[in-house]
């Protein structure tokens, strides 16, 4: 997460008038606003793990609105920039430590979730090379007639949630089915499909080196363990497919 600069010295130097007394009139409306923007700023450098040193912070300002600030231009663009890695380190550390927190409780989960009654397993091979099970349970089953293959369009209703129940995305609220090849789809989605049969509502649960492992958007946290509902609509072969099998590593779901 990078922090925005310029709006951060925007709001510094609007919350400048506070600073000459000890404690402002919070009935005053200027300085209820003035004194709010401190504690924002504070509040997102404090979730980014950053310690302010509250002297420097406020003699850098009253210098800048002296117009005699203690260091130049490129020392201070020098500063910012350390600034701007520290809280990129400081995120990359709190990814990696959240990883390793979702990997080790995603297996905890797919193993008591696999024990369950109606929980099915294929084996398969995750894009790096190693073996991985797909879960899955059959919910509504259609009629028979063939599977999607990976050169295919399908149509689909879907819901996808974390394994703690969060909803992170719906097809089926939207109220607008989504249609993709499944060559788009992440490796856990493409092996549920090649599956199901037209008519076909399965609840799946993919095991994150089939899903997004560490890369995912910002609502499904690094290394993940997935659940979707999926309902196969319909698909089709488009025209110019060919007997060459599309990748199934796109995570674009």
């Amino acid at each position: 997460m990078k922090f925005n600069f310029y709006f951060a010295f925007a709001i510094v130097s609007a919350a400048l008038p506070v600073l000459a007394q000890d404690k402002p009139n919070l009935a005053d409306h200027s300085q209820r606003i003035n004194y709010a923007l401190g504690m924002d700023i504070v509040s997102t450098l404090k979730q980014q793990e950053f310690d302010i040193d509250l002297d420097a912070f406020l003699a850098g300002m009253r210098d800048s609105l002296d117009g005699k600030p203690a260091l130049t231009a490129d020392q201070k663009g020098a500063a910012m920039k350390e600034l701007q890695d520290i809280l990129e380190a400081n995120e990359a550390a709190r990814r990696k430590i959240m990883a390793a927190e979702d990997l080790k409780a995603g297996e905890a989960f797919l193993a008591a979730n696999a024990k369950k009654d109606g929980v099915q397993i294929k084996e398969v091979t995750a894009p790096d090379g190693s073996n991985a099970e797909l879960q899955y349970k059959i919910l509504k089953s259609g009629p028979s007639g063939p599977s999607p293959k990976n050169t295919d369009i399908v149509e689909v209703h879907y819901a996808g949630s974390l394994i703690d129940g969060t909803e992170f995305d719906s097809s089926i609220k939207r109220g607008t089915p989504a249609t993709f090849g499944l060559d788009q789809v992440i490796p856990g989605w493409a092996e549920a499909l090649k599956m199901m049969k037209t008519g076909d509502e399965w609840e799946i649960f993919i095991p994150t080196k089939l899903a997004y492992r560490e890369f995912g958007p910002r609502q499904i946290p690094p290394n993940s363990a997935l659940i979707f509902d999926i309902q196969l609509l319909s698909f089709y072969t488009p025209k110019e497919a060919t007997n060459t099998p599309a990748s199934t590593t796109a995570a674009t779901n």
